[in-house]
Parts: structure tokens; C-alpha cells; sequence
């Protein structure tokens, strides 16, 4: 069992696919011969040829309208954006198209497909690099969403998401793309699409997030538990559509408060709607006000102000510790 960043766990999940299902393709700009913006699709071309490894044009639209089409005769393509802020000029084929033929069609067709987003700020980019828009998809019936928060779920989750016979948005935070390594096993491993895992378990408090921020997240848990001494229970989401609102219902049952943490825009994004299925299913346990710590309804900052911009550590210790005294 090797130690990999998130990227080479990415990586070997796309190697592992492509050689055990010949149906598997990878394209997307600069995907081959480059081996992708962020070298996450490194070594395929060599190992599978031009025929498996496609670079395309620099046109978004285009790489997922021949995805669409490659998928519905009989294909598993895993398209990448070099960035999610690019994934715009391609809107309408996700959500005219590929949300929508199973349902168009009454179930005789399906988009197998995957569609690999670099999403998240915190590497000083420039604009349109830095966007952590995954509310917009999740809001689309018709589609997956699911975004990893390290190595090992990253390599399971995109497995898992290349076999889905729907279409999946796989939100790669690229802040955590090598920012640190963990256990991998070599033999492939999937897990569970919709299923999200208690990282922590507590009995005061309920801290969720997903992606980027559950190492924020993670970091002001131990700091609370460490700290101040409040048990802290720490949920990562992993599927943000459809969501496992069971996990952290029980939990905030358990726990009576609960804080959500998203690098996502306050206003209609991901928290929003953990705190409205909590008010519907849990409101009678909780003790205090549901708090969230986000990022600001502005657009993405210029990178010398980004540290500005997302949350930390010190936002989420003060809502929790505000929480405990209600």
C-alpha cells in the first residue's frame, strides 16, 4: 500500500479503469500528450494509445456534447475541464442533454459518463480558476455530484463514479491535489455514490463540510477538541447530490448543534440546504440555531486577498464556541 497525493490516486484510478474496461476513454484539452493541466491524466496516453486518450480542442461544448454521444453507443468517457470556471461555455450540454436523456427518453437511454472539474480557490490563480460553483449542478436533476476530500476517497469515488450508469460531476478540489498524502491500496477500491462518512465522532457538536474545506474543518475540530475540550463530530459530505441527509440528521440528533462549512457563496449554496433537511427532520433535538462559515456573496477575490476570502480555522472555532454558549 503506497502513499499518493490526491492527483496520483486520481491517476491510478483512470489506469486501473481504462485497462480493465476497454470502454473507458479519457478526453479533454491537453489530456494526452501533456497529461492534463494538473498531470492527473499523466502516463495514459503512452499506456493506452490515441484512440483512448483524446485532446481536443480548446471548446468545452464540444468536449461534453461528444462525450454525451460517445456514452449514449456504448462508451464510459471521462471528460476534464482544465478548470471548473471553464465548464460554463458548456452548460447547456449539461443540463439540456446529459441531465436529461434518461428521462427524455423514459429510461432507454443513459449518459455513463464523467465529467472531471479542478474546482476551489486557494492557489493563488487567476480569475475564472478559482470557482466553487457546485451548487449550480447540484441543483440539476439528472446528475451526480460528488466531490473528494483526499487521495484514498478520491481514487474510490471516481471508480465508482466511471461505473455509475448516470452521469457524474466529479469536483476535484485542486487545493488538496498534492497537499498531502495518504494510504492508497493497490488493489482498486470503490465506494458508495451518496454515502457520506463520519470522520470523527463526538457528542457536543456537529461540524459538516466536504472537499476543500474538510481540511479546514478537520483542523478546527482538533483544535476544539484539543483546546477548548468540546467533542466534536465531523461529517464529510463526499456526495453533495444526492445527499445523505441520514448521516448528519442522527448525528445532529445526538449532537443538538450543528455549524456547515463550504467554500462555496452563502446565499443558495450547499449549507443552505443541509440546514433546511436538519430544520425538517432534526428541529426538535437541536439546541441551538444550525450557523454555517462560508465564503462571501462576492465574486472570487484576486489571489493577494484570497486568505481573506475563504473560511479557516479561526471563523469556524468562533461560530462553534458561540453555538456552545446559546
Amino acid at each position: 500500500m503506497a502513499e499518493m497525493t490526491m492527483v496520483q490516486g486520481l491517476n491510478l484510478s483512470l489506469h486501473q479503469n481504462m485497462a480493465a474496461d476497454p470502454r473507458v476513454i479519457v478526453c479533454g484539452q491537453d489530456v494526452g500528450r501533456d497529461g492534463g493541466v494538473f498531470r492527473v491524466t499523466e502516463g495514459l496516453l503512452e499506456k493506452f494509445g490515441p484512440k483512448r486518450v483524446l485532446d481536443s480542442p480548446l471548446a468545452e461544448a464540444g468536449i461534453v456534447g461528444t462525450s454525451i454521444g460517445m456514452a449514449l453507443y456504448g462508451l464510459r468517457p471521462v471528460a476534464e475541464m482544465q478548470f471548473s470556471g471553464f465548464s460554463y461555455q458548456a452548460f447547456h450540454f449539461v443540463e439540456e442533454h446529459m441531465a436529461r436523456l434518461r428521462n427524455r427518453t423514459r429510461g432507454r437511454c443513459s449518459v455513463p459518463m464523467v465529467l472531471r472539474m479542478p474546482y476551489g480557490g486557494g492557489i493563488r490563480a487567476l480569475e475564472h480558476h478559482s470557482e466553487s460553483k457546485e451548487a449550480y449542478w447540484a441543483h440539476t436533476p439528472g446528475v451526480k455530484v460528488v466531490i473528494p476530500s483526499g487521495p484514498r476517497n478520491a481514487r474510490a469515488l471516481l471508480s465508482a463514479a466511471i461505473a455509475d450508469p448516470d452521469p457524474v460531476i466529479f469536483y476535484e478540489p485542486k487545493l488538496l491535489y498534492r497537499a498531502f498524502r495518504e494510504e492508497v491500496p493497490d488493489e482498486p477500491e470503490t465506494m458508495e455514490i451518496g454515502k457520506a462518512k463520519i470522520v470523527r465522532s463526538g457528542t457536543q457538536l456537529t461540524l459538516i463540510s466536504y472537499g476543500s474545506m474538510m481540511r479546514v474543518a478537520q483542523e478546527a475540530a482538533e483544535d476544539l477538541v484539543e483546546l477548548h475540550g468540546v467533542d466534536v463530530e465531523l461529517i464529510d459530505l463526499l456526495t453533495v447530490s444526492p445527499m445523505d441527509d441520514a448521516t448528519f440528521v442522527e448525528s445532529a440528533k445526538k449532537t443538538g448543534r450543528v455549524v456547515v462549512v463550504h467554500e462555496g457563496h452563502r446565499t443558495c449554496g450547499i449549507a443552505p440546504e443541509v440546514i433546511a433537511r436538519l430544520n425538517e427532520k432534526a428541529f426538535d433535538r437541536l439546541e441551538a440555531p444550525i450557523r454555517r462559515v462560508t465564503c462571501y456573496d462576492v465574486h472570487f477575490p484576486l489571489f493577494s486577498v484570497e486568505q481573506f476570502y475563504l473560511p479557516d480555522p479561526d471563523r469556524i472555532i468562533k461560530v462553534a464556541l458561540e453555538m456552545l454558549k446559546y
